[in-house]
């Protein structure tokens, strides 16, 4: 069976490989790919006790020298750097890596990490198709590995609050979740071919996907409109919008999904739809609903659970209004825990040797993040479609099923779980 159709899968081995082992506590971090998610796990990481930023991998020479000067200035230690990173992943003084590359590289990233006996935290989403998310799962498991999802609102005390109202069964059985994100996104124009800058490794860049010419609206950032290494608002935004309500109503996989939508506005050089519609259907009937708006509008960013007895509202910030049943009037606000800290929360369970103390352990992100490539599926088709959960195919659908994963560029594949 597979470890997705497991309900109890959380690993607690007491054996681990790293070098600190029993009598040490002090972790060395590697920290791969340092944009602006990697710069951010530099800042979050520096005030955690008892953790060294020890090496950088960036295929871009630039960033990962600024990136070191900051770490250097901060700790008066310069980490190592290295492009390619499974020069790291042979150092055996590395305990952990985080994660922050390009989505195509997130899976196969984690997965090489594990086999090396590193544990992870990986950006979200998790993986670029579901496939590789599947086996990332999966190496988690053979490998004993302590891997965490980077959808942080499950840290943050305004959401944790909310999810447990939710849970108590205060606004009773939850039958359908909505979500709207409100992208507000300009055209990114058109950017001619030309050669890679001399500072990018292009060939590590490119990675797993197909080779292709390089041109300035992939690096750095607008990678995520194009299907070879993003997977648009949808897998970009959209996955936090989706993990928030999965978890208030203890959902995993559906089996059906409809998306519609395009890129409307004007027209450029990338591929994914600027506005998106997907409805999910879960196996109960309930539903997820979620709308991603990439043109202008004035309304917020939200989520709503709706219940049999009552509806909470759940806003940008966290904060929340429940009203009950026929009434209009929000019941009076409840008081919020205090965030907490998720690099803090990794570092925890890497030294107990214990996933089950993560908030957001790897499958639990993992099945939010195939939300998003069932609504992308299903967007690309234009077609709705039935899944099987308990197969991870569609059903009677073999065109959707190619889609399910990619032809991966050698040596850049992924590799059998031994």
């Amino acid at each position: 069976m597979s470890p997705l159709n497991r309900r109890h899968f959380l690993v607690t081995a007491a054996t681990a490989s790293q070098s600190w082992a029993q009598s040490n506590d002090r972790l060395r971090i590697a920290i791969v790919g340092v944009g602006s998610r990697g710069s951010a796990h530099i800042k979050e990481l520096l005030p955690v006790p008892n953790i060294e930023i020890a090496a950088l991998v960036e295929v871009d020479g630039a960033r990962a020298e600024a990136a070191a000067q900051t770490i250097f200035q901060k700790t008066g230690k310069t980490p190592r750097i290295e492009s390619d990173m499974r020069r790291i992943f042979d150092d055996k003084s590395i305990d952990a890596v985080t994660i922050a590359t390009t989505n195509h590289w997130h899976s196969l990233t984690a997965i090489w990490a594990m086999q090396a006996g590193k544990d992870v935290y990986v950006e979200k989403p998790v993986s670029h198709n579901i496939f590789e998310g599947t086996k990332l799962v999966e190496a988690a498991r053979r490998y004993n590995r302590v891997a965490a999802g980077g959808t942080q609102r499950r840290w943050w005390g305004r959401f944790r609050k909310a999810i447990e109202v939710v849970h108590s069964g205060a606004i009773g059985d939850i039958y359908q979740g909505n979500f709207f994100f409100p992208g507000g996104r300009d055209s990114i124009g058109f950017q001619p071919i030309k050669q890679p800058p001399a500072n990018l490794n292009w060939d590590l860049w490119v990675g797993p996907a197909p080779m292709q010419p390089f041109h300035e609206n992939l690096v750095h950032y607008n990678w995520h409109w194009f299907w070879d290494f993003g997977n648009g608002e949808l897998g970009n935004n959209g996955i936090h919008m989706i993990d928030i309500l999965r978890w208030g109503m203890r959902q995993r996989l559906p089996v059906s999904v409809r998306s519609t939508g395009g890129r409307f506005g004007y027209q450029d050089q990338a591929q994914t739809p600027n506005t998106q519609n997907v409805t999910w259907t879960f196996p109960n009937g309930s539903s997820i609903v979620g709308q991603i708006r990439g043109l202008y509008t004035n309304e917020s960013m939200r989520w709503d659970f709706y219940g049999t007895k009552g509806h909470l509202h759940l806003k940008a910030d966290g904060r929340f209004e429940i009203t009950m049943g026929r009434s209009k009037t929000p019941e009076p606000e409840l008081e919020y825990p205090k965030d907490l800290d998720h690099f803090a929360n990794f570092a925890d369970a890497v030294r107990a040797r214990n996933s089950k103390l993560l908030h957001a352990e790897i499958e639990e992100t993992f099945l939010s993040t195939a939300l998003c490539h069932l609504g992308n599926i299903s967007y690309r088709l234009a077609r709705e479609l039935r899944f099987n959960p308990s197969t991870m195919k569609f059903v009677n659908d073999k065109e959707a099923d190619t889609m399910l994963t990619r032809d991966y560029r050698a040596p850049y594949t992924i590799p059998n779980i031994a």
